[in-house]
């Protein structure tokens, strides 16, 4: 079996897909590249793509179901880069390549703090040597309520990294878990979440009925000087409001894995670019907004188990195995 591999990483990730192809006996295409309509033809031959998060829209899509390809691989948990319904409709089967949830709720609470400690400030201060204290007073968590909004494998994960700081816990999402409620924390309605909460961290999919969940009226019910922490999908938060919020004082800090618009920027080098995100521009300007680019997930095990996990989505697509990440 034939499987093309798209934005393969020459640093982490090519050494992997090797070790992996040559265990599980795939034929390797490794392209550095993004998968676009000049390089789809390296695809001929074969019924597997494999890719990050670059977008598939139907036309793009259709391209490589003319070349034969039937499944396409994501390394990655979310997916909404895929035009689902199209790859669908043109007999295309979907699957991610899920890791496991303590890399990202590491960097969750380690945003958590840097934010409500002011991190950004004071490193700022530190690299011009200058030592001063004012404007840099912190808070802790065990007098802060921290509402985290998604309650999957990463949400219940934070949860159980912030029982030990002794906050007061809130969650909200669509479907109850009743380990989360094992551990004390009460599911609330979002209105009562943005009543009471001091953090609020979004680890929820990205879906029509949720984008733009943080708008203008939400952040309006908000409590002054609420935190927001993003380590999920941009889309679930208006940049206008946010940048709003900060700019009028009602939200007092935000740490950002991921913002709106980002495809095409992130993971390549842009330092003399003029880049096409007036809102990510705005943002990274705040001295209480730290911005980092969609890396929560990147840790040794996260890479590891996103090349394996999806090179062996590949071999039970083609052996028509059960395959258990596939999208349906």
């Amino acid at each position: 079996m034939k499987v093309t591999v798209y934005n393969c990483r020459d640093f982490d990730e090519k050494e992997l897909f090797v070790k992996y192809g040559k265990e599980m006996g795939i034929e390797l295409v490794l392209c550095p590249d993004a998968p676009d309509k000049d390089n789809a033809a390296l695809a001929r031959g074969g019924e597997c793509i494999d890719i990050i998060t670059s977008k598939m829209p139907e036309e793009l899509l259709k391209v490589f179901a003319d070349y034969g390809v039937k499944y396409i691989t994501t390394r990655t948990i979310g997916y909404d880069h895929i035009d689902i319904k199209a790859a669908h409709a043109l007999g295309m089967t979907v699957a991610n390549a899920p890791y496991g949830p303590c890399g990202v709720a590491d960097y969750t609470v380690m945003m958590i703090l840097m934010t409500i400690r002011k991190m950004k400030r004071i490193l700022e201060r530190s690299n011009i040597q200058d030592y001063t204290l004012k404007g840099i007073q912190g808070r802790e968590l065990k007098d802060l309520t921290v509402g985290v909004i998604g309650t999957g494998r990463i949400g219940r994960t934070v949860l159980k990294d912030l029982s030990g700081f002794g906050c007061r816990l809130l969650a909200h999402d669509l479907y109850e878990n009743e380990e989360v409620k094992s551990m004390g924390v009460s599911y609330v309605t979002l209105e009562e979440m943005w009543k009471q909460a001091d953090v609020i961290t979004l680890h929820a999919p990205l879906t029509d009925d949720n984008y733009h969940m943080i708008n203008g009226e939400a952040i309006e019910k908000m409590k002054d000087g609420v935190m927001i922490i993003n380590t999920a999908r941009g889309g679930l938060i208006d940049s206008q409001a946010l940048i709003r919020g900060i700019e009028n004082g009602k939200i007092g800090g935000a740490g950002l894995d991921v913002v709106e618009n980002e495809f095409g920027l992130y993971y390549y080098d842009h330092k003399s670019d003029i880049l096409d995100n007036r809102e990510l521009s705005i943002l990274r300007g705040f001295p209480n907004v730290t911005v980092s680019h969609h890396m929560a997930f990147y840790t040794d095990d996260c890479v590891d188990t996103v090349v394996r996990d999806s090179l062996l989505g590949c071999k039970y697509f083609t052996e028509g195995a059960e395959n258990p990440w596939e999208v349906k």
